[in-house]
């Protein structure tokens, strides 16, 4: 068995403190066998890790849509941000990705997908994220395992990492997999660990950004 984080930035993300050099050395001391870096609108952080490492990393993108953030899984390259929520799925789908559709009820956050995006989408999810670490309230997690439950969708669980000490604060433990396919059906039999991380790094990351003069 494994234990894969499903949601990891990087320093390819404006926001995120963990230097892609280090990535692979703190999640072993993590005790984390794989990750999928899910960097915001860019893929070529995780593309340079899984060069070096293949059996450890998944290759994903978190995108902002024109109506919120929607995660690819399994990717081959980068998808530009900004595109409708479906026009995103259309290619996350022809690259042979999973949708991934991250903290879908945390309403702290301005870059959830919206209610009506959601409702439209839902039969294209490959995944929902019941659990993100860094999620503000309880209450939001919950509300995504129930929907994921009523939709019958699989449940994946993330970090959503931005600094070290965060990695594997939600993981997935599962059989090792070969392929998109493969992680799909092995994560229907996933045992979900979750840890919720602290505030006070939501708001270091916050500060961080700000540092570096961005938005």
């Amino acid at each position: 068995m494994i234990k894969v984080d499903m949601h990891v930035h990087t320093s390819f993300s404006p926001d995120s403190l963990i230097h892609i050099d280090d990535l692979l050395r703190a999640c072993d001391r993590r005790g984390i066998d794989c990750v999928a870096v899910t960097d915001h609108d860019t893929a070529e952080g995780a593309l340079k890790l899984y060069e070096s490492a293949p059996s450890r990393i998944i290759v994903g993108e978190e995108l902002h849509t024109t109506s919120g953030e929607i995660i690819g899984l399994f990717l081959k390259e980068t998808i530009p941000p900004l595109l409708s929520p479906m026009e995103t799925i259309e290619r996350i789908k022809q690259q042979g990705g999973l949708v991934y559709l991250p903290h879908p009820f945390d309403r702290m956050r301005s870059s959830v997908l919206a209610d009506q995006a959601r409702d439209e989408i839902w039969e294209l999810l490959d995944i929902v994220e019941v659990f993100n670490s860094r999620s503000g309230f309880r209450r939001s997690n919950k509300e995504a395992a129930a929907f994921a439950a009523e939709k019958g969708i699989p449940a994946g669980a993330g970090s959503d990492a931005h600094a070290r000490y965060e990695l594997g604060n939600a993981h997935a433990i599962m059989e090792p997999f070969s392929s998109a396919e493969d992680f799909l059906l092995k994560l229907a039999d996933a045992e979900i660990h979750t840890r919720k991380t602290p505030v006070i790094f939501n708001l270091a990351t916050k500060v961080y950004k700000m540092i570096r003069g961005i938005g």
